[in-house]
């Protein structure tokens, strides 16, 4: 070896492995997701070819570890955790009322004949009771996280074909849920029987729940308040990611899985005012976490077994979305909803999911699944969630090619009602209110007597307790942070006031409103001359305090003098030309 290559491999020796993987996944995935976009695809499909390409051709040399490194897994398995603890909190129970029949019905009976086909081909094919179960979950999951933001990026979250699509996962989330809770009994035999160790298992996760929501009310819910007075960031953000780890390793300690525990974490507060705020913050940490942990999917993808056996692979994934597409589409027509959002929904859901690959992880830690299987259900996974988001955008024009021949009928469902709780979800064309002091509640109330529907954004947790109890939709949330401004529909309204003087921090949120939404009107505060001439320049209707206030006194004194020929505009405006 050359002194400069013994130079080269002592200097990679002392690069952490954890630094080293990082540095490549996410160089990697930021060139492959901009391809993904020009072609508008899903970046977690972009996701899993990154890891596909670093584990196939050699780019993991570069980091000095192997496909099977701890460390791969243990982001992996941090991705899990706040994957399933971001889905307790966007899992709604005043939602899942509104929802219940498609949830019930619709989710019952897709996951039922889909996870029964898919069983029984498992049998047939001579697999075992425990891993002909497994199988049957894993195809009848789908992708939540790929249709949803498709339906989003589509301008379709408000369809009836949406709401349904909500339904059915929601009813798949609870599934998971449980099948955490039985996957150890399946693969497990004991002394006392198959039902004796069910009826444990579903004991102790039942619990374990009840004891997680009486800490929320008496433990959690108080000690969030308390900091969230402090109006520190930085101290919210790791009380909610203790919150996670905490609930999590303590589901673990009870011989239950940590994403059960990081999801009843997310579940403990996600009916409570802070629910959005813990959103904004963790989103960041959720989307890279996530990231890593479908790269590390990616990893495991062998590409040689789709060059060996493409044929099969590419029959196998059309016959999944055909099948699961069919069976979603029968099912909510026969609930009654209307061909087209029937087609949309049934769209969105064809494909398998991100719980698919959870679940067959998690089987893995009872009896590894056969590799050529794995690796066929791994790269069905990774063919059918790219497809997706054609499929749903094909919908609409198929839908309408078929009601011109007759097919179907061409009436739409509307919307309906949205539960007040969860229609921030849903609302479009309305007005954001950022703080709520006495200039933004006397706003609040002048547009809602006009008939404008309303969105609080307030820091004062309890303001926010009290606008949620008079059922005023409001955000625990900082107008500052990005996320905060998308969980309010900041694309869908019409107008964003800042009722607060603080011209640092509407300045700090303007390019980010603009990015969001370039034609929506910006209203803003200022106390200065200079401020106001800050705030024109980026294009915001401002309402001058100083200036404001010498045309109400000027107006008030004259009319001590009884002078109605006085203009106290005219005034000002001369007074401050002078000044």
């Amino acid at each position: 070896m050359t002194a400069h290559g013994w130079m080269i491999t002592a200097s990679a020796a002392e690069v952490s492995p954890l630094f080293a993987v990082l540095t490549l996944v996410m160089a990697l995935a930021v060139v492959v997701s901009l391809l993904l976009i020009r072609f508008r695809q899903s970046l977690l499909v972009g996701y899993l070819l990154c890891g596909m390409l670093i584990g196939n051709f050699g780019m993991l040399w570069l980091t000095g570890m192997e496909k099977d490194s701890p460390v791969i897994a243990n982001l992996s398995e941090i991705g899990v955790i706040l994957l399933m603890f971001t889905l307790g909190i966007e899992f709604s129970l005043s939602e899942l009322r509104h929802l219940w029949r498609t949830a019930l019905v619709g989710g019952g009976l897709q996951m039922g004949i889909t996870a029964g086909l898919a069983g029984l081909c498992a049998a047939w094919l001579g697999y075992p009771f425990a891993e002909c179960m497994v199988l049957g979950v894993v195809v009848g999951m789908s992708s939540t996280a790929v249709a949803m933001k498709t339906f989003h990026d589509l301008g379709q979250h408000n369809n009836p074909g949406a709401r349904a699509s909500l339904g059915i996962a929601l009813f798949q989330d609870i599934l998971v849920i449980v099948f955490f809770l039985v996957m150890p009994v399946l693969y497990q035999s004991g002394e006392g029987g198959v039902v004796r160790q069910l009826a444990v298992a579903l004991l102790k996760g039942v619990l374990f729940l009840s004891g997680a929501v009486v800490f929320g009310l008496y433990g959690l819910n108080p000690l969030l308040h308390l900091v969230a007075r402090t109006r520190s960031r930085e101290l919210f953000t790791l009380t909610v990611i203790g919150l996670c780890a905490g609930v999590a390793y303590a589901g673990s300690a009870l011989d239950l899985s940590l994403a059960l525990g990081a999801f009843t974490a997310g579940l403990v507060v996600s009916e409570s005012i802070y629910s959005h705020r813990i959103l904004s913050d963790i989103l960041p940490f959720k989307d890279l976490f996530l990231a890593i942990f479908f790269i590390a999917v990616g990893l495991m993808v062998d590409v040689r077994v789709i060059a060996d056996d493409w044929l099969r692979i590419l029959l196998l994934s059309a016959g999944i979305l055909t099948i699961k597409a069919g069976i979603v589409f029968g099912v909510l027509k026969w609930i009654r909803l209307p061909g087209r959002p029937a087609l949309l929904a049934a769209g969105s859901l064809a494909s398998m999911g991100e719980f698919s690959l959870v679940l067959m992880g998690r089987a893995g830690h009872y009896r590894p699944l056969d590799p050529a299987l794995e690796q066929t259900l791994l790269i069905c996974t990774a063919v059918t969630m790219a497809v997706v988001p054609s499929l749903m955008r094909a919908a609409a024009p198929f839908g309408k090619w078929l009601e011109k021949r007759g097919i179907l009928a061409s009436h739409q469902l509307p919307a309906g009602p949205l539960n007040p709780l969860n229609a921030i979800k849903h609302i479009s064309d309305h007005a954001i209110i950022c703080g709520y002091g006495p200039v933004g509640r006397a706003l609040n109330e002048s547009l809602k007597r006009c008939g404008v529907q309303t969105l609080v954004l307030e820091l004062n947790a309890d303001t926010v307790r009290t606008l949620k109890h008079e059922q005023q939709l409001v955000l625990f949330a900082d107008a500052t942070h990005p996320e905060a401004l998308d969980l309010a529909g900041i694309g869908r309204a019409r107008l964003v006031a800042f009722t607060f003087p603080a011209v640092d921090s509407t300045c700090a949120a303007i390019p980010l409103v603009r990015e969001r939404n370039n034609g929506i009107c910006i209203f803003g505060r200022a106390k200065f001359p200079e401020e106001v001439t800050r705030l024109r320049q980026l294009g915001v209707q401002v309402v001058h305090d100083e200036r404001e206030s010498a045309v109400a006194m000027i107006r008030a004194a004259m009319t001590s003098y009884d002078r109605p020929d006085i203009n106290p505009e005219e005034i000002v405006g001369e007074t401050m030309k002078q000044g």
